[in-house]
């Protein structure tokens, strides 16, 4: 192969290689870092954690109406308590010998379909439904999407009802957020709509009321900002990691060894015969 043959295909191999991690997230260059375009000094200061969050996700900023309603649902979702089980295997984790890191490792790693899940899937379900409305009716396409999805599923809604909270004190603040970005015009209301719609025709169907929780009212919040379900998950696991790390800590300052999911003075039950 000649000399210049050899340039080209070095060049190539050069540009494969630079080609294998491409993006357009971030550029850094020797004393350049820009996000998403925007130089990181610009940002530094200026933007709140919401925001960046949302410039990374959606690659541009947000209103100050659309970083307000992403940080409520940010926060709402933080922590419930050390008896989640997410949170409870931090706790045990720390008094295994795991560092921070660890721990918070192994509590996401929990944050799966059954518990973490249920906001993407929520989403999904009230995507559907927008997908099969009438253009009249944002709500009309809510009886076929249950029905599809219970169909699949089975009849646990995602998002509707809570085996702690009777009324989950989480979604009143959330939705009325809701309510006032919609009348502002930052958001549509559409997917507050369907929600609502939800509890209506599960409790028709069911003869009890089912309110929405937490899960619920967070994919509501996406929905009206133009997340992609799976960014439901995402966007909650990122904010339950405060309360992993922070229950972690705790845990670490009470220097326990090998604490269980119970106190050793409680037994439990043999099934054997």
């Amino acid at each position: 192969m000649s000399e210049p043959a050899l340039r080209t295909a070095a060049d190539q191999r050069l540009q494969q290689a630079s080609d294998w991690w491409g993006t357009s997230i971030i550029d850094i260059r020797p004393g350049v870092i820009r996000t998403r375009g925007i130089p990181i000094q610009d940002l530094i200061g200026k933007i709140s954690f919401a925001q960046m969050v949302w410039l990374m996700l959606q690659g541009e900023l947000p209103s100050t109406a659309q970083a307000a309603l992403l940080e409520a649902a940010l926060v709402a979702a933080v922590d419930h308590g050390p008896h989640a089980p997410s949170i409870a295997i931090a706790r045990m984790a720390i008094t295994c010998g795991l560092p921070l890191n660890g721990a918070i490792a192994s509590a996401v790693n929990v944050l799966d379909d059954v518990h973490g899940g249920a906001g993407e899937q929520c989403l999904a379900l009230y995507l559907n439904c927008s997908q099969l409305a009438s253009k009249a009716d944002p709500t009309s396409g809510v009886e076929t999407a249950l029905d599809q999805y219970m169909a699949e599923f089975g009849k646990i809604v995602p998002g509707f009802g809570h085996r702690f909270h009777p009324v989950d004190p989480r979604v009143g603040p959330l939705l009325e957020k809701v309510e006032e970005a919609a009348s502002q015009g930052v958001v549509s209301g559409r997917y507050a709509a369907i929600a609502r719609k939800v509890e209506t025709v599960l409790e028709a169907r069911t003869g009890r009321h089912i309110p929405m929780n937490i899960d619920g009212a967070t994919a509501v919040v996406y929905g009206e900002l133009g997340f992609a379900a799976p960014l439901a998950r995402g966007l909650f696991i990122l904010s339950r990691s405060v309360g992993i790390l922070t229950h972690a800590w705790e845990q670490s300052q009470q220097h326990h060894r090998i604490k269980g999911p119970m106190p050793p003075q409680i037994p439990y039950t043999y099934l054997g015969t």
